[in-house]
């Protein structure tokens, strides 16, 4: 099954994305489930879906609880495009360590370099734009940098300033720890990189409890601005792909296993295997309800039919982050086209869809007096894409 973008009623724009996929352990460990890593690890993995909201209970206090550690449960993709796994943990004192791991592709098989974080975070007070989502005071006090390999180093060169805080880029030594910012020096090192930790601005924790008694928490924090120059500045309103505790992850989850054995020194390689065939074919639903940014929730429906090259939505809309209160919902399609494979992402390929039909149903009276009230031809109707 499948998760994917969203549309506002009169502006927006649909992305349609696969759902999340794991990565699923033959040999497993007491404690993780997943097989120790190896040379031959990728032998042992499989892709599996794991959409299991149907089968637990969800709750999500405000303010949460964030103490912990918590880990990228696969290869995120940010905008640029930037690859990386997330590691961070809370601490009950209000400090925070994060590492990311910043790799040249989309699998996140080859490590570029590693950024090691460390700050203090303060919850604040409950969001007043995005429902459910806790706003927070941050402050970053050292930013560390490790380059993983020479190729990546001649990389960073072209982007960074001749020299930084403690680093001369002429004289890093690959796979050692250097201080890229401190609270003394300016951020022009971090600005260069389109680095921001702006998505600690604004945090969700939500805890899946299952009949069997287990339990699953996700934490998701603030969305990241598609724009590199506006980062530092940008106020989340959504969020990112959710990091997992890992105390209490999905099983089995083999790339928790590998980012929580890491660290800034020894980034994970996670295994590649073979891609999977590209196919739309069928119906794809959305694994949660799903949160955007300007505080939309919603859940999305697709259906595609190849052989006649079309497609169809189904994007239900909701006032609250749990998506039990509707207020319209929206369908569309269309025709799509299958292009070239995406010049900036290895494994993604590049489609062109078309928008012929779309049809509005009103589920509560204030969305009724919305739609009743806007005259013909004004509303500006979405643009899909993938």
């Amino acid at each position: 099954m499948s998760s994917g973008v969203c549309s506002h009623l009169l502006r927006g724009a649909w992305l349609l994305c696969c759902c999340q996929v794991a990565l699923v352990a033959a040999s497993r460990s007491k404690v993780w489930e997943v097989p120790v890593s190896s040379p031959n690890v990728s032998q042992s993995l499989l892709w599996e879906p794991q959409c299991q909201q149907d089968k637990a209970k969800i709750t999500a206090n405000v303010p949460p609880t964030l103490d912990g550690t918590w880990v990228s449960t696969r290869c995120e993709v940010r905008p640029g495009p930037e690859f990386l796994l997330r590691f961070y943990t809370f601490h009950p004192t209000r400090h925070l360590q994060a590492i990311q791991h910043y790799y040249t592709d989309s699998t996140c098989g080859d490590p570029a370099y590693s950024l090691l974080i460390r700050g203090k975070l303060r919850l604040r007070q409950a969001s007043w734009i995005t429902l459910g989502a806790t706003e927070t005071d941050h402050h970053i006090n050292k930013v560390g940098i490790v380059v993983h390999s020479q190729s990546a180093k001649q990389r960073l060169a072209s982007r960074l300033p001749p020299s930084c805080v403690g680093v001369t880029l002429s004289r890093v030594v690959p796979g050692k720890l250097y201080e890229l910012y401190n609270t003394r020096a300016g951020r022009g090192c971090l600005s260069a990189l389109g680095f921001s930790m702006m998505e600690l601005g604004l945090v969700r924790v939500e805890t899946h409890h299952f009949g069997h008694g287990g339990k699953v928490q996700e934490m998701f924090l603030g969305d990241i601005h598609t724009q590199w120059t506006q980062r530092t500045y940008h106020i989340p309103t959504g969020y990112q792909q959710p990091l997992q505790n890992v105390m209490h992850h999905i099983h089995p989850c083999p790339v928790c296993a590998l980012v929580y054995r890491s660290s800034e020194l020894r980034p994970p390689a996670l295994p590649r295997g073979p891609s999977p065939p590209l196919s739309l074919s069928g119906r794809w639903v959305s694994q949660r309800c799903e949160t955007r940014p300007s505080a939309l929730f919603l859940t999305r429906d697709f259906t595609f039919d190849p052989d006649m090259h079309q497609w169809s939505g189904i994007y239900r809309h909701y006032t609250d982050p749990f998506c039990t209160q509707p207020t319209f919902t929206l369908t569309a399609s269309g025709h799509y086209a299958q292009g070239h494979p995406s010049a900036k992402i290895s494994t993604a390929t590049e489609f062109v869809f078309k928008v012929t039909q779309v049809q509005v149903t009103p589920l509560d009276q204030a969305t009724a007096k919305i739609l009743n009230s806007t005259r013909p031809g004004n509303a500006v109707y979405p643009e899909v894409g993938m």
